[in-house]
């Protein structure tokens, strides 16, 4: 039987076949899948073969394989830096929450995301979620970064989980495809799973206005048929975002508008750092790229984690 993964707990895996049926399903001793240190081999989103077999009334299934993925997107492990965590696959788009305070979202968490997401086939579209919330300045800050986003050809879109602002737009966006929500916690990527769909009901919570730092409490992605004909993994809070596998001299292949410049570079090798002639900080010397996004990229090339030692999945 094939089914699609729509919820791992680690050791099982709930299954959902195109008939609609569902089993809790188990892998068969290792598995492993050839060129990724991954702490977990099978995702949500993947499409596995699998057996059933019954002991003592109850049905369960055996996966025994998985079909080839057309992307994914990964993060570090918390406790097993050179491994990865592979969040969720066979994405068609993620969706990106952020928010300017209450918590606030940084730019170089934008980036890093961003990165891995363009390295691994993956469409980002970037939500200024709260903005019913914000004072002149806030929503000042929302149309400085939708600008930088924008011109580098990311789609960037206002909305109020709350308030039901273009809400609409992002079930337009959504129908008929596999959707990711994604941010740090308590951005509201749970209200606004509730405002699209209010049967579904997650469970949101109040954000602590205590920073605590280190929380490993286990939560894990799932997916959801939505009534529109769209689904959406529903992911825990990401707190960092560690950028794996990469190396320096393909980091600026993953900044479109570093790219698109990269062939006016003096060297094809060129690492947008001291070298003579380089386009890319001609460019930055002109107000043509964002200075924040070349800081960004410097600290992904020069392997800057230490600002994310709390990169760890946090509670929703």
């Amino acid at each position: 039987m094939t089914g699609t993964v729509y919820k791992s707990t680690g050791s099982w895996y709930t299954v959902k076949t195109n008939l609609g049926a569902v089993y809790q399903c188990r892998i068969k001793g290792k598995f492993r899948l050839k060129g990724i240190k991954s702490t977990n081999p099978i995702a949500v989103g993947d499409v596995v073969d699998f057996e059933l077999e019954t002991h003592n009334d109850e049905t369960t299934g055996i996966i025994n394989s998985i079909h080839d993925r057309k992307n994914y997107i990964v993060r570090k492990s918390v406790n097993l830096s050179k491994q990865t965590h592979i969040i969720a696959s066979n994405i068609d788009q993620v969706f990106l929450l952020i928010t300017i305070n209450n918590p606030p979202t940084f730019t170089s968490f934008i980036d890093r995301f961003l990165v891995t997401a363009e390295a691994y086939s993956v469409k980002t579209i970037l939500l200024f979620n709260k903005i019913d919330t914000y004072d002149e300045e806030a929503l000042g800050e929302v149309r400085y970064l939708a600008h930088i986003y924008r011109k580098i050809g990311y789609e960037c879109i206002g909305i109020s989980a709350t308030t039901g602002k273009h809400i609409e737009k992002v079930k337009y966006l959504m129908t008929d495809k596999v959707s990711m929500f994604a941010g740090h916690s308590g951005v509201g990527k749970s209200t606004l799973v509730n405002a699209i769909e209010p049967d579904l009901d997650l469970k949101t919570k109040a954000i602590s206005m205590q920073h605590s730092q280190g929380q490993h409490t286990t939560t894990f992605a799932e997916m959801f048929d939505l009534s529109f004909g769209a689904k959406i993994i529903d992911t825990p809070g990401i707190k960092g975002f560690g950028v794996v596998d990469m190396d320096k001299e393909e980091v600026g292949d993953y900044f479109p508008e570093f790219f698109e410049l990269k062939q006016d570079c003096k060297f094809n090798n060129c690492l947008h750092l001291e070298e003579p002639k380089c386009a890319v900080k001609a460019a930055l010397d002109n107000d043509e790229i964002s200075y924040s996004r070349y800081r960004s990229y410097l600290q992904i090339l020069e392997g800057e984690d230490e600002h994310y030692r709390t990169d760890n999945w946090d509670e929703q």
